[in-house]
């Protein structure tokens, strides 16, 4: 007779999701990840869709969803995805598949400047220098087959 032990009834749930702004429904993706931890899915949708609404609908946003044991939630929203700032930037739908061998296209400094300041407004890049964050949109950008021009 063996008795389970440390059980997760009492653990929190970190549930990471990508939503486009204003358009939250109980569908999936959302549905099914907050369903699985028992957290009603219209609640975080109406809550979402209230705070992304100054955004242009349809922009993915990241969101941060800790949910607590008693079924309760709080979620953080973030900014859109790099790659996704990149290439609106460009004009592009998609990146290259063969990034250093293909470019897709030329940005300029200041598009990574206007990038790395919305990513620093995220949680998390309190610490981060202007500076920093510029160099990791650069190092997307090359990645994802785009040249900066300086």
């Amino acid at each position: 007779m063996s008795a389970k032990k440390g059980g997760s009834a009492a653990t929190t749930h970190l549930v990471r999701l990508l939503v486009p702004a204003g358009k939250a429904s109980p569908s999936p993706p959302v549905g099914p990840a907050l369903g699985q931890r028992g957290v009603k899915s219209i609640d975080f949708c109406k809550q979402f869709n209230d705070r992304t609404k100054h955004f242009t609908p349809g922009v993915p946003i990241r969101a941060l969803i800790t949910v607590n044991p008693d079924r309760s939630f709080s979620f953080l929203v973030k900014s859109p995805p790099t790659s996704w700032l990149l290439l609106q930037a460009l004009g592009q739908e998609k990146g290259s598949s063969r990034p250093s061998h293909v470019t897709i296209g030329e940005l300029s400094v200041k598009h990574v400047f206007e990038i790395a300041a919305v990513k620093l407004q995220d949680p998390g890049h309190e610490d981060m220098t202007h500076e920093a964050m510029c160099s990791r949109v650069i190092a997307q950008a090359r990645n994802m087959g785009i040249d900066i021009v300086y």
